[in-house]
């Protein structure tokens, strides 16, 4: 299983953050909040090399808060070291 440290995530939702006016552009089917943490949630999958039967599926249509949620699953036992993932929530979501 791979593992993220804080900084990798820090660099990963900075990097959305820094991109997010292009990406809210580019993907116009949801809020910024969503678009911007569906984001992170693909990275970190990829990054993660999460296996497609332990990556999160939803039923409807998700929110910000649904992605939030599947963002602190991928997470959970996937960190290298103990460290709050809302952090790196909230940048996203404070635009």
């Amino acid at each position: 299983m791979h593992l993220i440290s804080e900084a990798e995530l820090d660099r990963i939702s900075a990097g959305i953050f820094d991109d997010r006016e292009s990406i809210v552009k580019h993907n116009p089917i949801g809020t910024p909040d969503e678009v911007l943490l569906w984001m992170l949630l693909s990275c970190l999958v990829s990054y993660l090399s999460i296996p497609e039967i332990d990556t999160p599926c939803f039923i409807g249509r998700p929110d910000a808060r649904t992605y939030a949620d599947a963002i602190r699953f991928v997470l959970r036992n996937r960190k290298n070291g103990s460290f709050d993932e809302g952090v790196y929530i909230d940048r996203l979501l404070s635009v």
